[in-house]
């Protein structure tokens, strides 16, 4: 039988030094280890704190969103910095706003509209008083081509006839009484006027015996003539004046060749498109009317 050995005090001693050693090195290990728990603790924290701040934005972003819709829709104003507060892609139901918008937008409209209406209004009368001025243009140049037509040697300008120290001119196109009367106007004239039988006579006469219905100067059946002048002798058509009728208006004369030289007027529609006859003093004389 083998007996244990015996163990010395020294190797007590030895023994009790390296278990020492061991319970030193897992002090020491479990030293290193704190900090490092620490750390992951703190970045555990952190990540916590940080979802928690996140949590807040988000709430405090919609909080803000929903108060600046509010506002905007309780805004009167449309555009502005109450309108830019909504972001661009939000769709905001406002009735009240929309409304507003709508009635301002109509408000608009109507001064444009108004504004519109002025101008063409003022273009208008200046477009008419453009062409008052090319009438009276053409009016003084027509003029100044009678007076030239005038020499020394004539009375009456070219293209016109001298009766009993008259000067009468009858066209070859045919116009309305007032276009009519307007072109004998132009000529420093007016539509004839008959004032004796030997002028209506004279110009029954005027252009031979061909089929003539032309313009006088006598407006209304009753009226006065062109000049101003009353209307005391008639060379009425049997039947004539009848005032055209109850469906018609025959407020200008015409005088017809084919009837009888003391029955050769007739009452007609003023629109209507004949010949017409122009009367004026001779040449130096100045303007018959």
């Amino acid at each position: 039988m083998i007996s244990a050995p015996v163990r010395t005090m020294q190797d007590l001693e030895m023994t009790d030094y390296v278990n020492d050693g061991a319970r030193h090195g897992e002090r020491h290990a479990a030293h290193k280890e704190k900090p490092e728990r620490r750390l992951y603790t703190l970045l555990f924290l952190s990540v916590g704190l940080l979802c928690v701040i996140q949590a807040i934005l988000n709430i405090s972003l919609r909080v803000a969103y929903n108060s600046s819709v509010t506002s905007t829709c309780n805004s009167t104003q449309v555009g502005g910095r109450a309108a830019a507060a909504v972001a661009p892609k939000a769709t905001v139901n406002c009735p009240e706003m929309r409304h507003k918008q709508c009635n301002k937008l109509q408000e608009r409209f109507n001064a444009l509209t108004a504004d519109r209406n002025l101008l063409e209004n003022r273009n208008r009368i200046l477009n008419n008083k453009i062409k008052t001025l090319e009438e009276d243009i053409q009016r003084l140049q027509m003029n100044m081509t009678e007076l030239s037509r005038c020499a020394s040697s004539r009375r009456c300008p070219l293209g016109w006839s001298e009766i009993s120290s008259r000067c009468y001119f009858l066209s070859t196109e045919k116009k309305t009484w007032l276009s009519g009367r307007r072109d004998c106007q132009s000529r420093n004239a007016d539509l004839v006027v008959i004032n004796s039988e030997q002028e209506q006579r004279a110009i029954y006469r005027l252009d031979g015996d061909m089929d003539l219905l032309f313009w006088i100067g006598l407006h209304g059946t009753n009226g006065n003539w062109v000049d101003g002048s009353a209307l005391t002798t008639r060379f009425w058509q049997a039947g004539q004046p009848d005032h055209g009728g109850p469906n018609n208006v025959e407020d200008c004369v015409e005088m017809y060749h084919l009837n009888p030289v003391l029955s050769s007027w007739n009452d007609a529609p003023c629109g209507g498109k004949r010949r017409w006859m122009c009367e004026k003093e001779p040449c130096g004389v100045g303007m018959v009317h």
